[in-house]
């Protein structure tokens, strides 16, 4: 059984952030070089178009795997080292064909586009459920919110699936209020620490709690405060259901207007 659905504290911080965001940055400067270095023996047989082309490969890895920003340095990268490597006069940044000229702006270009687009499938990336217990869990929260005649029904349902799922200490809910700056479980399953990124794998869940939002036709509505367990960080596919759950309270809470807190 299978389904899809979108996503969308005191701390130490570091930065780059120690995420696959900062390795794909790297890479971004790093791979076009090595691939247009591994290309070289065959620069007199290989058309600049499909060299380009390899290229434009390594720049959609790069975005797919990082940022928006990796992906573009990747794309500047390749276009440098596609012309120094594989144009006349080689070893150069001098381009003297008009037809090379168009071929490195065309993969500068493209290398940018694809590096946007990349990276904003990244950001409603597509994760498919196969834990029947979490299918339930929506499931049985779509159910309710069909069914409810309160909204607080609906809240301190999720309230508890999110204590079970999250194997959190404590979780309440805060109408429509947004004081403070605590750290944010966001629409990607990911937690940021003011606006950087926070490695949960390394780090564990950070200090003090953490708000996950809830909107109602666009609109914030009030947010779920999760105080984690002493357990291990559950994985990114449990923290995407609960943001699917507290989506689904704020469809409740578009439906009923306000609730009390919690």
């Amino acid at each position: 059984m299978s389904s899809t659905f979108a996503d969308a504290g005191h701390a130490t911080f570091r930065w780059p952030p120690p995420t696959r965001d900062g390795a794909a940055l790297a890479a971004g400067l790093a791979l076009p070089f090595l691939v247009a270095l591994v290309l070289v023996p065959f620069r007199t047989d290989l058309s600049h178009t499909n060299a380009a082309l390899v290229l434009v490969v390594v720049v959609v890895a790069v975005a797919a795997l990082g940022s928006r920003l990796a992906g573009a340095v990747a794309a500047l990268s390749a276009a440098a080292w596609f012309d120094f490597f594989l144009t006349r006069p080689y070893e150069t940044f001098d381009i003297t064909a008009t037809a090379d000229i168009e071929t490195a702006v065309l993969l500068l270009a493209a290398g940018l586009i694809v590096a946007r687009l990349a990276a904003h499938a990244r950001r409603l990336e597509v994760v498919t459920v196969a834990d029947e217990g979490y299918l339930a869990r929506i499931h049985a929260t779509a159910d309710l919110v069909q069914s409810a005649k309160s909204a607080d029904t609906v809240v301190d349902h999720v309230r508890g699936e999110l204590t079970g799922l999250l194997g959190l200490s404590g979780c309440r809910f805060e109408y429509g209020t947004l004081l403070g700056q605590p750290a944010r479980l966001g629409t990607d399953g990911g937690v940021t620490v003011g606006r950087r990124a926070w490695d949960l794998e390394r780090s564990g869940w950070p200090e003090h709690e953490i708000e996950l939002r809830a909107y109602g036709n666009g609109h914030y509505l009030g947010r779920f405060m999760l105080t984690p367990g002493p357990g291990p960080v559950p994985p990114r596919q449990a923290r995407l259901v609960a943001v699917t759950l507290a989506d689904q309270t704020g469809a409740a809470l578009d439906r009923a207007g306000p609730v009390s807190a919690g």
